[in-house]
Formats: C-alpha cells, structure tokens, sequence
C-alpha cells in the first residue's frame, strides 16, 4: 500500500514533527510505501509531488490548521480516499490511524 500524508500544527514544531515519525514508524512496520510531507515552523519540507500523490492509495491530513496547496487533493478528496485526522491522534494512536487508512484505501 502506497500512503502519503501531510502534518502541520498550529506552531509547527512538535506535533508535526511527532506526527510525522509516528505514522512513518508504523507504515514501516507493517511494509508501507510513505512519504510525509511536514508544513512547520521550516516551511515546507518534504513536499509531496502530484504523481506521488496521485499515485498513492490513501492520503493522511495529520493537520490542525489550514495548509498550503490543499488543491493538489482535490481528486483524492472526490474519491473519498483522505483521512483527515488531528496530529495528535497520529501520535497516541498510529495503528488505528493505519488501521483507519486501511479501511478506505
């Protein structure tokens, strides 16, 4: 399975970065194509290109704000395979979060 996810807090510091780590670790763990784009205090890092994007089975909103280039979603979102989450709930709980992903891929 092919993820790609974004995460962004309102500081941009260390729910991104938390957030980040922990679905990485647990796509990881279970043999997952990830990449993760952070949009923190750094500015964007790790941007996600539109064949990435395109190409992925799910995409993960670890987000608390607005982000920048939500446009690049738009087809992800009409065919129902975004999971929009809090960064938090990627850090207590990363394997419901996979799980969760899973559901709609």
């Amino acid at each position: 399975m092919k993820i790609v996810a974004v995460s962004a807090c309102p500081t941009g510091v260390a729910h991104t970065y938390m957030a980040q780590e922990a679905i990485e670790k647990e796509c990881k763990k279970r043999g997952y194509d990830i990449k993760v784009e952070t949009q923190g205090s750094m500015g964007i890092e790790n941007e996600l290109e539109q064949i990435e994007i395109d190409d992925a089975d799910v995409l993960i909103l670890a987000v608390s704000i607005g982000i920048e280039g939500e446009e690049r979603f738009e087809v992800k979102e009409q065919e129902g395979k975004v999971l929009q989450i809090d960064p938090g709930e990627a850090i207590k709980h990363p394997s419901k979060v996979i799980d969760d992903a899973e559901k709609i891929k």
